[in-house]
């Protein structure tokens, strides 16, 4: 190879499009970002962020919460908004011709952009596969129009793809490398300043604002009743952003006020609770991997309930990622009308008051800890690399 690791002969720059929505994208984002500048320091990498993909040296065209939208009918008062930035987004990258376009999560958004770039000649990847095996799975069939490859998270995945014909790789989960296998839950609540012999309990109502609307009152409720029935039980709640934080800020004050607010800082509340009231999504995969029982709750809007049962459009048993990665039901999930305060507490004390069962969930957390645990944004990023012709570069 000439020159350094990740340079061509004349040191020209490695030119990334990313495009990631909310938090968790965000967080992906970063640690992709990493494990491409170090194979390749000339690294360039532009589109939309968040704040810890600025950190880590992505030019921000737009924030990554502006795609922070999810659901059926949800998207449809965003369209206008969500259009306008799409057609921004594919005049800018067309302009800055990247090596390879990137759409970390977000697929209701990125893969339509994809094919657009892909049609003008632009490698592309979908980093986060689509949920398209759980759900409205005929959009297997416009995933190969859009992306030249999935990188897969979850170790299923793949075989569906293969299936149907599309690239696919399976990379694993960096949250399962950032994590520590063994969790210590002394030294988070001493950063926390919480008491090291309380019982706490963490309650994490979503990422996205619609998610903590839906769901926040109920989850501040069932604080509410627990504490009614377990007097001395302590409440934390990490707050994705800044937007989530207000509205549930609202919420706690009318529900249960004695509920404290943290300002991001989930890795920290997971590892010092006892257990956890989760909504579904990239944040049950961060209690399974902190080894902490918890109950998954989820509620789409009604419209978007009522379309999906309507026409059948959910094809999955399960939301909760734990209970996908383990193929049954290894942790309670509750959706829809089943979400009440009264449901959410009593099946939180049912997983606090069982240590039996504590034991046997940190043994198959443990598990799939270590299946998810193999160097995920270095694989995506040695994919990724590929995928752009990179290595030939530097050959």
């Amino acid at each position: 190879m000439n020159g350094a690791p990740g340079q061509s002969a004349a040191g020209a720059a490695l030119r990334i499009g990313l495009v990631a929505g909310e938090a968790s994208g965000d967080q992906l984002g970063a640690a992709l970002i990493d494990a491409l500048r170090a194979r390749a320091p000339n690294l360039e990498c532009f589109g939309v962020a968040g704040p810890k993909m600025v950190a880590a040296g992505c030019d921000a065209w737009a924030s990554a919460e502006e795609l922070a939208v999810m659901g059926l009918t949800e998207v449809l008062r965003h369209l206008p908004r969500l259009l306008r930035l799409r057609r921004m987004l594919v005049a800018r990258f067309l302009e800055a011709r990247p090596h390879v376009f990137v759409g970390i999560d977000a697929p209701e958004f990125n893969l339509g952009l994809a094919a657009r770039l892909k049609a003008r000649g632009l490698a592309t990847v979908q980093y986060v596969s689509p949920q398209v095996w759980a759900w409205r799975q005929g959009r297997v069939r416009t995933i190969a129009q859009s992306c030249d490859l999935i990188l897969c998270l979850l170790p299923f995945e793949p075989e569906f793809y293969a299936r149907h014909g599309v690239q696919a790789l399976f990379v694993g989960h960096p949250l399962a490398d950032q994590i520590p296998l063994i969790i210590d839950r002394a030294g988070a609540r001493r950063t926390l300043r919480l008491d090291e012999n309380a019982t706490i309990v963490a309650l994490l109502p979503g990422s996205r604002v619609g998610e903590a609307e839906r769901l926040g009152t109920d989850f501040a409720l069932a604080a509410a009743w627990i504490a009614q029935q377990r007097p001395g039980v302590e409440f934390i709640a990490p707050m994705a952003t800044a937007a989530v934080r207000r509205v549930f800020e609202r919420q706690v004050a009318a529900a249960y006020p004695r509920i404290r607010l943290l300002d991001g800082r989930a890795r920290e509340a997971l590892a010092a609770c006892n257990a956890a009231i989760v909504t579904s999504g990239t944040a049950t995969l961060e209690t399974l991997l902190s080894k902490r029982p918890m109950v998954v709750a989820y509620r789409f809007a009604a419209p978007t309930a009522f379309v999906a049962r309507r026409f059948g459009l959910v094809k999955a048993k399960f939301m909760a990622q734990p209970n996908l990665l383990a193929g049954r039901a290894l942790v309670p999930e509750l959706l829809q009308e089943q979400v009440t305060p009264a449901a959410l507490g009593a099946a939180l004390l049912r997983e606090l008051d069982d240590p039996v069962r504590e034991q046997m969930l940190a043994k198959e957390f443990a598990r799939i800890h270590e299946q998810l645990r193999c160097d995920g944004a270095e694989r995506a990023a040695d994919a990724i690399l590929e995928c752009a012709g990179w290595a030939a570069r530097c050959a």
